[in-house]
């Protein structure tokens, strides 16, 4: 027993816990390492019976308060009390913890009970202008249809699957073993059947015992406005099909935005860059802003500086929870420096540089009385 770790340390609580403080921390750690939610995961299923043990120690009183008085000494052969551990302990813990609606009842008996299909993921790429408005489209995927010669079976016309003869159709196999804990019931899917508690011996020749016949089906999809590249929606009933009378999976789509030259997405704001003259930067006026609802005037403030960043309220993407709201469009107002000018317009340039105070040619280079100091 000296490398087993302390029951308070593997629920993460101190020895005063309190029976919900017990019971709360154990609900998080079944969750996150139960095996139906990490298959194959050998760590993960360790740790859940780790915690198991723990929390079967721990939420009995007298079995805790033995558990606080000897330790694991408590429960070893020929100590204080004796414990024998079980997945039939686990039953009525999931049933008080979890409920029918997720891990409740017994682990082993949702084997052979109705159990939701897989997900089915696939992807689609839409406009920006899609995105910011919201559309409606079609993807296409391999669907499984039920086989209408065996009506999802599996099993050949005129015949039926048969109970299976080594689990009697309980779809799980109990096995007892010696454990340091005494003698202990270990259940597990049984081989034969897969859980199904049904074996069909004589196979539906049109979709080879599986029940569903593959298929090619397009589906509709409702992309909402707002929506962000990388998202996904969820179209429920359109996945994978259940098995033993469960529900199909969902249908999961990945929405991949196209980029646009205009505008930069940050969550729900929009960024872009609207060119000025220094004119209207010196001057003030109206300039003419693109948004993704389409064009709006802007007043610019006289003095505006090159980069100043200013905010259209309301004008970036509606958010998807609250179609009233919406995010914000920041504007970078860029003063155009012209790369071209004729004669004239140099001229008329040095002139208003002059009256600046800054130095010219016809002066030698002689600095007047500088911009800064007027």
């Amino acid at each position: 027993m000296a490398d087993k770790r302390d029951y308070y340390e593997v629920l993460g609580l101190a020895k005063g816990a309190s029976d919900d403080e017990i019971k709360k921390a154990y609900r998080q750690l079944a969750k996150k390492y139960h095996p139906d939610a990490n298959p194959g995961d050998k760590e993960a299923e360790a740790k859940f019976k780790e915690a198991s043990e723990a929390y079967a120690v721990l939420s009995d009183a007298q079995k805790r308060q033995q558990y606080d008085q000897y330790g694991h000494a408590a429960f070893e052969q020929g100590g204080g009390a004796s414990y024998d551990f079980n997945m039939d302990d686990l039953s009525s813990m999931f049933g008080d913890l979890f409920g029918f609606g997720g891990f409740g009842g017994s682990y082993s008996s949702r084997r052979n009970g109705p159990m939701k299909g897989a997900n089915v993921r696939t992807s689609i790429r839409i406009t920006f202008d899609e995105s910011v408005k919201g559309v409606e489209k079609e993807v296409e995927i391999n669907y499984k249809e039920e086989c209408e010669h065996c009506h999802g079976t599996g099993a050949k016309e005129g015949t039926s699957p048969i109970t299976c003869p080594r689990c009697k159709g309980s779809g799980r196999i109990v096995q007892t073993q010696h454990t340091i804990f005494g003698m202990s019931q270990v259940q597990s899917v049984c081989p034969e059947c897969g859980g199904s508690g049904k074996i069909v011996k004589e196979k539906c020749t049109h979709c080879y015992g599986t029940g569903y016949i593959q298929t090619k089906k397009r589906i509709a999809v409702s992309i909402p406005a707002g929506i962000d590249d990388g998202q996904s929606i969820r179209v429920a009933g359109k996945g994978e099909p259940g098995s033993n009378g469960g529900p199909r999976g969902d249908l999961l789509v990945e929405i991949h935005v196209a980029a646009n030259p205009k505008f930069q997405r940050v969550d729900y704001d929009v960024y872009s860059e609207v060119p000025i003259s220094f004119a209207t930067a010196a001057l003030g006026g109206e300039v003419r802003v693109e948004t993704i609802d389409g064009a709006v005037m802007y007043d610019v403030p006289a003095g505006t500086q090159s980069h100043t960043r200013v905010r259209l309220r309301g004008k970036g993407f509606p958010t998807i929870r609250n179609k009233n709201a919406r995010g914000d469009q920041y504007i970078d107002l860029i003063v155009e420096v012209p790369t071209k000018l004729n004669e004239s317009q140099k001229e008329a340039l040095l002139a208003f540089d002059a009256t600046l105070g800054n130095p010219s040619p016809e002066d030698g280079g002689k600095k007047k009385k500088g911009f800064f100091k007027k």
